[in-house]
């Protein structure tokens, strides 16, 4: 019994040799019995120990056997024989098939093989040698339930066991190499496998199904389950660990030595488990699951090596690198590929990292990214700063002034976003809010810094046209955070404010020159008493045309802009002089002329902006409406048109009313205090969208 149990020290467990699933290696081999050891063994017992003997041999070597063949069969080559009889060329064979051998022997064409020539068969890779073999393992049971001594049993089972040994590692060798063995071989491996299965099944019911201990069965050692469809699983793990094992070539310059990890993991996988699909699985019986079992071979080693890496602090490349496999590329690109779908559909194989590792990873991706391009951006504006202390001339572009600013800003964002978004959406999303939240900040910077600019540059030559460059900058910051980013279109926007400010500060410092030029014109108004109104404001009107070809390097949205604005300066400036209080008229007569003179310069400025572009309608009825008021004499008529004219400038005060009623000399101290009573009806009704008479301060 010791010997036996020293035998058996060296048989398999779980153990297997690495290996390659299709590319040639240099094997180890399985866990065997030493050649002395199995000569020694084989040579203690004659075939009488276990089969009686037989009446020829098999030849030592091929030459011999194919010698052999030409004369007469071996008794080896009809004990073969049996199991290519009637055989299947298609379909695959099941692990669920009728009892393996019957309990006597009629199905043999001759006697049992000796241990001598099962060994010899085996060594050549004969794999035909299995059944023989099993027919060998009962007879052993038999000998112990018939009362064979406990010697005889144990010498009998070491040659068995040595014989099984042989057998394993060539069914093994075949199986760890498949796309290397021809079909009928692999087939014949797969079946001696199935074979064994079937067996150990069979073992255990019998087992189950036995009261009573036979004789001599404590001398025999426990072998079944031998578990041979285990030890393929097994090879299978240690083939796919060897091929991932395997230390990728040097890649194109540039790629760091993670992301060569990345990629011959990932090509690795994807290329053997579709050869698997394509060429194994036809092979292979349904019950073995193939696919499956190399699908998570190879998934559980992928899984560890990003396991290992994510144990270390990762740069931030190498964290994008390996949230983007293990959230997007590995589960759409390889798993969910064509060739692979389906198959896997039904093969639960999960995260390649736990869910609360992937939140810390996409955590520490979302910080150090959003640092990143904070940093970058900073560094864009410090640049762009510096180009206009050094009075750098702006590009043009289809005769606009340009500045890269924009592009820079929006192109660094995008991309932060889109490496976010090629992880996860849900992670895109996540960055988009960080990102807004950043890009609000660097926008209030450039608001500030261009402040400045706009205060210390005003000697520089280049002065106004990188004002303009940055007004036009304003296009392509709204247009991107309106569209791209969906940022609704609200002037009140934390993100929009900084630019509507910066445009403003900018129209303000362009119209400044201009403004300057017609504020003494304004002044003749009053200083001639409205004399001759229609001459001054003609040549008002001729300075601010003089003027406009200083504007036309901007967008044609942003001239618009500031035509209105000069249009709102027009009307602001002339109801500013209505309101001086200089002017006061006692006839209805006067007053309708005065009003007749206020609507033709009001026809002229509403003519002259609208051809140049301002769009603002909404001025249209301020200056002719004060007119209808002067030129009216019912107060109740006035109450209406001053409530009307409430209306459309919330605005308007009693202030500013009394500054006008003051002009019409023939009212009452009680008419106009009813004329102004009006508007308190209409306080507080609803708050003006645009200023006019806010930016009017009256006594």
């Amino acid at each position: 019994m010791l010997k036996m149990m020293t035998f058996f020290q060296g048989l398999p467990g779980q153990q297997s040799v690495p290996g390659t699933l299709n590319f040639p290696g240099s094997p180890q081999k399985l866990p065997s019995v030493s050649e002395s050891e199995s000569e020694a063994s084989m040579s203690e017992a004659s075939s009488e120990d276990l089969v009686p003997p037989p009446e020829a041999v098999v030849a030592p070597d091929q030459e011999q056997q194919e010698a052999a063949k030409k004369k007469k069969p071996t008794v080896l080559s009809n004990m073969f024989s049996i199991f290519t009889k009637g055989k299947k060329k298609r379909g695959q064979p099941s692990l669920v098939e009728p009892p393996l051998v019957p309990e006597s022997k009629p199905g043999l064409d001759g006697p049992i093989p000796t241990v001598e020539e099962l060994k010899a068969a085996l060594e050549q890779g004969r794999l035909e040698a299995a059944r023989p073999l099993l027919v060998l393992e009962q007879e052993l049971a038999a000998a112990a339930a018939g009362g064979a001594s406990q010697e005889e049993l144990v010498r009998r089972q070491s040659k068995v066991e040595a014989l099984y040994v042989l057998l394993r590692d060539q069914v093994l060798g075949v199986l760890r190499r498949p796309l290397e063995a021809a079909p009928e071989r692999l087939r014949q491996a797969l079946a001696v496998v199935a074979e064994q299965e079937r067996a150990d099944h069979q073992a255990v019911a019998a087992a189950a199904a036995t009261t009573a201990e036979a004789p001599g069965a404590a001398a025999l050692a426990a072998t079944r389950p031998r578990r041979w469809l285990q030890l393929w699983r097994s090879v299978v793990a240690e083939v796919a660990a060897e091929r991932l094992d395997t230390r990728p070539a040097a890649g194109a310059e540039g790629r760091s030595e993670a992301e060569r990890i990345f990629q011959h993991l990932g090509c690795t996988v994807k290329e053997d488990l579709e050869a698997v699909v394509e060429r194994l699985k036809p092979l292979f019986p349904a019950e073995f699951g193939v696919v499956a079992t190399y699908a998570e071979s190879y998934h559980q080693h992928f899984a560890a090596h990003l396991a290992s890496m994510a144990q270390f602090e990762l740069c931030e490349r190498d964290t994008y690198l390996l949230l983007l496999w293990v959230q997007n590329l590995y589960p759409n690109d390889i798993l969910n590929s064509p060739k692979l779908a389906e198959e896997l559909q039904d093969v639960s194989l999960g995260s390649l990292l736990p869910p609360k590792q992937i939140r810390l990873l996409e955590a520490t991706f979302l910080s150090s990214e959003a640092a990143n391009v904070k940093e970058l951006m900073a560094r864009a504006l410090e640049m762009e700063s510096q180009h206009w202390a050094q009075d750098v001339a702006p590009l043009r572009l289809d005769g606009h002034c340009h500045s890269e600013l924009a592009i820079d800003i929006i192109q660094i964002v995008s991309q932060g976003q889109a490496k976010a978004e090629n992880i996860t959406p849900d992670l895109g999303t996540q960055m988009k809010q960080v990102l807004l939240v950043e890009l609000s900040v660097l926008l209030r910077s450039y608001q500030r810094a261009f402040d400045e600019f706009l205060e210390r540059g005003k000697q520089l030559r280049n002065y106004r046209a990188n004002i303009i460059a940055n007004i036009n900058n304003c296009l392509s910051f709204r247009t991107s955070m309106e569209q791209k980013w969906q940022i609704l279109q609200d002037p009140r926007s934390y993100l929009l404010d900084p630019l509507s400010e910066l445009k403003g500060h900018g129209f303000d410092a362009l119209l400044q020159n201009l403004f300057m030029d017609l504020k003494p014109l304004f002044k003749r108004f009053t200083q001639t008493r409205w004399a001759a109104p229609e001459e001054t404001l003609e040549e008002i009107v001729g300075t601010v045309e003089g003027r406009l070809p200083e504007f036309s390097e901007l967008h044609d949205c942003f001239r618009e802009e500031l035509l209105e604005a000069v249009h709102l300066h027009l009307v602001k400036e002339y109801i500013i002089r209505l309101s001086k209080r200089c002017l006061v008229l006692k006839t209805a007569e006067q007053q309708q002329q005065l009003a007749k003179h206020i609507l033709a310069n009001a026809s002229v400025i509403q003519d002259f902006c609208t051809k140049n572009g301002s769009t603002a309608t909404w001025l249209n009825p301020a200056l002719p409406t004060l007119a209808e008021i002067i030129r009216l004499q019912d107060p109740s008529a006035i109450k209406i048109e001053v409530a009307t004219y409430a209306t459309c400038y919330p605005d308007f005060s009693k202030g500013h009313l009394n500054a006008i009623l003051a002009i019409k000399g023939n009212l009452t101290n009680s008419e106009v205090k009813s004329i102004r009573n009006i508007l308190d009806i209409n306080t507080g009704a609803q708050q003006p969208s645009r200023s006019l008479f806010s930016l009017i301060k009256v006594g």
